[in-house]
């Protein structure tokens, strides 16, 4: 079984996307400056899936662009919905083997990049994760009702059932 922080990620990754459902690509690109628009922060989780999970822990880029495009500090953009959630997904399928094999040990163990120690651990990663879909989900939900839609899902989902606490 995954670790009891991995399924907690795939439980706020659900959440993430009921909260999008029924949205258009339109919707989607549609910006509130300053606020980024909807597509861009799918991108943008993908990017930070793939930084943290593929890029840092494995050495592997699969999507180079959304560094550019999604990335931390770069401009703002309305990139199309449907490519976001193919990067997001595609990103997500790549990140899953690998969170499938954390340890509460591996959890613990310093990141080294360029064979320079940080303060980072693969949990400190994960819960990072976790909290920025939760940001943006927020923010997401934000723009739908200031797009006018009206009987948003209420959060949080069942988590009782879909990602209870567990013990390590």
């Amino acid at each position: 079984m995954p670790h009891p922080l991995v399924l907690q990620l795939r439980f706020t990754r659900n959440e993430f996307k009921r909260a999008l459902a029924g949205l258009s690509d339109a919707e989607a690109r549609r910006r509130f400056p300053p606020l980024n628009c909807i597509s861009w922060n799918i991108g943008h989780l993908a990017w930070q899936e793939q930084r943290y999970w593929l890029t840092r822990l494995q050495g592997q880029i699969l999507l180079p662009h959304l560094n550019e495009l999604t990335g931390y500090g770069q401009p703002a953009s309305t990139p199309p919905l449907d490519e976001m959630w193919a990067a997001w997904q595609t990103i997500i399928a790549a990140a899953d083997p690998f969170l499938d094999t954390l340890t509460t040990a591996r959890l613990q163990e310093p990141i080294f990049l360029d064979n320079q120690r940080t303060d980072y651990t693969a949990g400190s990663l994960l819960q990072r994760v976790i909290y920025h879909y939760w940001y943006h989900t927020g923010e997401n939900m934000a723009i739908r009702q200031m797009l006018g839609h009206t009987d948003l899902p209420e959060f949080v989902g069942d988590i009782d059932t879909e990602a209870p606490y567990l013990p390590h």
